[in-house]
């Protein structure tokens, strides 16, 4: 495999033409950029006992982009020549509808890295890969009779990208990313479960693929199936609600992040819109999300628009700060950009997204907020959900919970749902742990078609009033 440094290699479109072209493409625009992008991924997946898929893949193309007020104009191609982007060009001027506008300020720039210059793909090779994926369900398989199934995979990928605006340098970034996950069933008596785990960033394999991390990863997930094997029926009902620290934290991502997206709000369709300054949760709440974590999955040097990310104060102390701006809503919203405009490659136009969306710590012990839930759920992980994103109503499948009595788990439960609205939930928050924790690096958020990997953290947290569905 040959490294990809240069999204400009081997085409007939150097990066003196190309700024050329989009020097006279965004000629009377407001905003507007080219964004060329190379890329390469892999993905290993190992069932059955035997490895099932290994493939890998290779993209290059470029989207142009010009905007004038709340007009865009988008073309993508894939032949990187300056024909392809001269017809992009007049293609993206048919959105001005006889305006003409002002170009506005140039992001910043930054000289920090938040991730290391490697492609992920080249190293371990093949063979390392297959014999690690073998390696994990060998483990698993031996490590309990019950177990009658094992899945384990690895993927990464690694995009450059150059950012090119009239004006201004050119910004380059490659981002590297990977993944591991593992999945077990078990069986006992007629009745199968399964646990899964998963863990990624945007590193290199070495980190997640060391034997003592995909070993505490794999004993994770047996021990969440096993644990399911015992599960009992809930009957459902409105009761307080206590989540685990990390990855539960992607509820308050699809409930309540999307609503805090600046398009949603400058449209007037979150339900937290013309809300700035006003208390939208319980006091102590603080919800931030931050693009420049280092490593993290949803962490990003620079946004796609070339904006450096930010770590942008969403609801401070139960206050809503503002919104997460790409740099269109920003401008006709007359705020700056927080470096939120994402998009999931080259053939997609940019939007406000989240990157690493977190609560912040409190002050509660967690064992003393367990400790106090007389009678409800503790929710330690969860499965898919759905997210009505205007309103922020959500149904979210808890893959492993607790039924708590007198500040004492009783039992796990099977087949729970917790139902709500983000912006009630937010309120209802009673307790905030001081053990907040980030997700193992796992998350993938869509909007409008795109997706886009993401990170979420939070601490432990008590809710009441949720509803909690299930059998029974």
């Amino acid at each position: 495999m040959t490294n990809i440094s240069d999204p400009f290699t081997n085409t007939d479109l150097c990066i003196e033409k190309a700024q050329s072209g989009v020097e006279d493409a965004l000629i009377g625009a407001d905003d507007g950029e080219l964004y060329i992008e190379q890329s390469v991924s892999e993905s290993f997946g190992f069932d059955d006992g035997r490895l099932k898929n290994a493939s890998y893949d290779s993209s290059r193309g470029f989207g142009l982009r010009r905007v004038i007020g709340d007009a865009t104009g988008f073309a993508h191609a894939t032949e990187m020549t300056p024909t392809a982007l001269s017809r992009a060009a007049n293609a993206v001027r048919g959105a001005d509808r006889g305006l003409t506008g002002s170009w506005a300020d140039n992001p910043a720039r930054t000289n920090r890295r938040l991730y290391e210059d490697i492609d992920p793909t080249l190293s371990p090779n093949f063979a390392v890969k297959s014999a690690l994926l073998q390696e994990i369900d060998a483990y698993l398989r031996a490590a309990d009779p019950r177990v009658i199934q094992v899945s384990a995979s690895l993927a990464a990928e690694q995009s450059n990208i150059a950012i090119l605006r009239p004006g201004m340098d050119p910004i380059f970034d490659q981002r590297p990313l990977v993944r591991i996950g593992i999945s077990v069933t078990v069986e006992q008596n007629g009745r199968r479960e399964t646990g899964s785990t998963g863990a990624g960033g945007r590193t290199s394999y070495q980190q997640w693929i060391s034997t003592a991390n995909w070993k505490t990863m794999a004993d994770e997930a047996l021990s969440q199936a096993i644990i399911n094997l015992d599960s009992i029926d809930i009957a459902g009902g409105e009761m307080e609600v206590v989540l685990g620290p990390g990855w539960p934290g992607i509820l308050f991502h699809e409930a309540v992040g999307h609503g805090l997206e600046g398009d949603f709000n400058r449209k007037g369709e979150s339900v937290f819109s013309g809300q700035i300054g006003e208390q939208v949760a319980a006091k102590g709440v603080t919800l931030v999300d931050d693009g420049t974590i280092q490593n993290r999955r949803g962490s990003l040097t620079v946004d796609d628009e070339g904006t450096p990310t930010n770590r942008t104060v969403l609801i401070e102390d139960g206050i809503l700060k503002g919104y997460m701006q790409d740099r269109q809503n920003a401008r006709l919203m007359g705020v700056k950009s927080t470096g939120n405009g994402r998009r999931m490659s080259f053939a997609c136009p940019p939007m406000p997204r989240m990157t690493n969306t977190i609560v912040e710590n409190g002050k509660d012990d967690p064992a003393e907020i367990l400790a106090s839930l007389k009678d409800g759920l503790y929710a330690v992980n969860f499965g898919g959900g759905q997210v009505d994103i205007t309103s922020g109503k959500f149904v979210f499948q808890c893959t492993l919970a607790y039924l708590v009595k007198n500040g004492k788990i009783e039992a796990p439960v099977k087949g729970a749902t917790l139902i709500g609205d983000g912006a009630t939930a937010l309120k209802q928050i009673s307790m905030i742990g001081n053990d907040m924790a980030l997700d193992p690096g796992v998350g993938v958020c869509g909007k409008a078609g795109q997706g886009v990997p993401v990170g979420v953290g939070q601490p432990t947290l008590k809710i009441g009033g949720l509803t909690v569905g299930g059998a029974g």
